[in-house]
């Protein structure tokens, strides 16, 4: 699923900012290309050349494909981290907690954010720091759904982390599936969690 992605930062008229306004609008088409063709099928060519830039200008502002990519997993995790804070600060039931923050994890995938969908659209392949950063922001973000799914009710036979996993994985793979014509990222959301209750 291809989108425009919600800008990185603002626009503004100083001289900064035209630099500034070029970094976001490699950024919100790196991130569109990622999501639609994945990273290792895009290359800083196909970027340049999708905003009108030579692509020798393009490293004046990422030095590298690589550290390109971790601006934009970056923003998109920080987009959906942002989103499911809010969400979950509205709500003190556990499930429904849970329930929110799978309705703001889609909302912000399939609605709001080329950036979220570029995260989760495939695992890229660089290996070594940029990897273990690329986990690490994962790993910041998944802590949130730890922490609301520690909180539920459950049955002492019931496995916590599988849970999570699979709801992540149920929320991701809407991608591949989502019509917006279709049901609305709260039904798909309190159905999905629905499923995890023994009640």
């Amino acid at each position: 699923m291809s989108r425009r992605p919600k800008s990185a930062t603002l626009p503004s008229s100083d001289g900064f900012a035209r630099s500034d306004n070029r970094r976001t609008l490699l950024l919100d088409e790196a991130a569109r290309l990622f999501g639609a063709r994945g990273y290792d099928s895009t290359s800083m060519r196909d970027i340049a050349t999708a905003v009108g830039m030579l692509p020798g200008s393009l490293y004046y502002h990422f030095p590298s494909k690589e550290d390109l990519l971790v601006a934009v997993y970056t923003i998109g995790i920080d987009q959906m981290q942002e989103a499911v804070l809010a969400a979950v600060a509205r709500e003190s039931d556990p499930w429904k907690r849970l329930e929110a923050a799978a309705a703001a994890h889609l909302s912000t995938l399939l609605d709001t954010s080329g950036y979220a969908a570029a995260v989760v659209a495939d695992w890229p392949s660089p290996a070594g720091s940029v990897r273990d950063q690329l986990v690490r922001q994962r790993d910041r973000y998944e802590e949130t759904f730890r922490e609301l799914v520690a909180d539920l009710p459950l049955g002492p036979h019931q496995d916590r982390q599988f849970l999570r996993l699979a709801l992540l994985g149920a929320l991701n793979w809407s991608l591949a599936w989502y019509k917006s014509n279709g049901d609305s990222p709260e039904t798909i959301a309190r159905r999905l969690v629905a499923q995890f209750r023994a009640d």
